[in-house]
């Protein structure tokens, strides 16, 4: 199987996968990688199988003998993964700097969002709450004023990602997860944005309805048949909390 670096790299800008990665080349053992990037094992597990994955090759193997009686070291795919991430990094680092010196207001959206998906909803946020137990946790995002996003996410997901509140990360769900109502939800526990309708289907007919929120984003969802809503109307769209993913902005 090829090595497939692009893909292995393409969302190290922004968690701790390639640390672990290179915190293991340099202590020679998952354990201590973990210890001293401040996660737990089983985080640092995830983060090396997910890496793997996307690279289509193991980029870590495990060694026997020793005093310690056994550790791990980074394959040569780990390697060349390593490798590219500096460069990838050294080039991304220089087009930062020039666009802090004014050089380019495009790129700046361009670098801080290089997400290839077919997601139509990724909503900048900022982290308001976040709390848990053992193994999940619950993220409160901040859209805009009086409008928040929910999110549950794993404590290693949480490690990785290193989530705390005030941090800004995107909100990413699909327009098929997301109801769009003429009426307010009656739960309102439930995870729901309001604005108003700028694009929507023929009133018999159901379909994909564009939401502009007070901030002036978009936001897309469903809705049914015979809605009775108009351009201009406000409308609620809801959003299941387990749809919704965490990204972080490079």
């Amino acid at each position: 199987m090829a090595l497939n670096i692009s893909d292995a790299l393409s969302q190290n800008v922004v968690d701790k996968r390639i640390d672990v990665l290179q915190r293991i080349k340099q202590y020679g053992s998952i354990s201590e990688a973990a210890r001293s990037a401040g996660i737990s094992y089983k985080a640092a597990w995830q983060a090396i199988e997910t890496l793997s994955a996307l690279a289509g090759e193991p980029l870590v193997e495990k060694t026997v003998g020793g005093n310690s009686g056994g550790g791990a070291r980074i394959t040569e795919a780990g390697e060349a993964v390593l490798e590219a991430s500096a460069a990838l990094n050294k080039v991304r680092n220089q087009i930062l700097t020039d666009i802090q010196g004014g050089e380019s207001p495009k790129l700046a959206a361009l670098a801080s969002v290089a997400l290839r998906m077919s997601i139509r909803n990724i909503i900048p946020c900022v982290i308001e709450d976040i709390h848990g137990g053992m193994s999940m946790c619950k993220v409160k995002m901040k859209v805009c004023e009086g409008q928040y996003l929910r999110s549950s996410v794993t404590l290693e997901s949480r490690q990785l990602l290193d989530l705390k509140e005030g941090k800004s990360v995107l909100a990413l769900f699909k327009a098929s997860a997301a109801t769009v109502s003429k009426e307010k939800p009656d739960d309102s526990s439930r995870c729901f944005l309001f604005g108003q309708v700028s694009r929507l289907p023929q009133k018999e007919k159901g379909g994909e309805v564009t939401l502009r929120l007070p901030n002036g984003l978009n936001v897309v969802g469903f809705i049914r048949g015979n809605h009775g809503l108009q351009i201009g109307s406000e409308a609620y769209i809801q959003i299941p909390e387990q749809s919704v993913v965490i990204a972080l902005l490079g």
